[in-house]
């Protein structure tokens, strides 16, 4: 399987996680086709893969008005037909909604989205590790 992950990171903690993602997918026999930022995509990457990653932060109040960033960015990506998609985003209290907003806005490119996770920043390793084992899980049963 070959995938393409592209992240808006603000503090560093979205990049961590989808660091740490490709490192756990290529331990699975994976191949990265590039880690790239969602507003400077690597369209070779993005072609080449089997499937897209996509990552952004929540901002937004403590506990309410939560929303992903970048998503009109997403929105301005190549159309992503007949790729699948997953979406991802981190949080410091409560994502909200936001992660089925980064979803709809990663449909609505075209990409046939096979899921997401929400990742708090106080535990990106672990949520790191869930995200990468649905993905191999839902791809293998594909």
């Amino acid at each position: 399987m070959k995938a393409a992950i592209l992240v808006e990171s603000l503090t560093g903690n979205t990049w961590r996680a989808a660091e740490k993602t490709a490192e756990l997918l290529s331990q699975e026999r994976w191949t990265i086709t590039g880690l790239s930022k969602v507003r400077e995509p690597d369209l070779g990457s993005i072609q080449e893969a089997d499937l897209v990653l996509i990552g952004t932060w929540v901002h937004g109040a403590f506990v309410f008005g939560q929303a992903p960033w970048a998503v009109n960015s997403i929105s301005n990506l190549p159309a992503l037909s007949g790729k699948k998609a997953a979406a991802f985003c981190t949080f410091a209290l409560s994502p909200g909604s936001s992660l089925d907003r980064l979803t709809r806005a990663v449909g609505d490119t075209g990409a046939y989205v096979i899921g997401g996770l929400a990742m708090s920043r106080s535990k990106l390793d672990q949520h790191s590790e869930e995200f990468a084992e649905r993905l191999v899980d839902a791809l293998a049963q594909a």
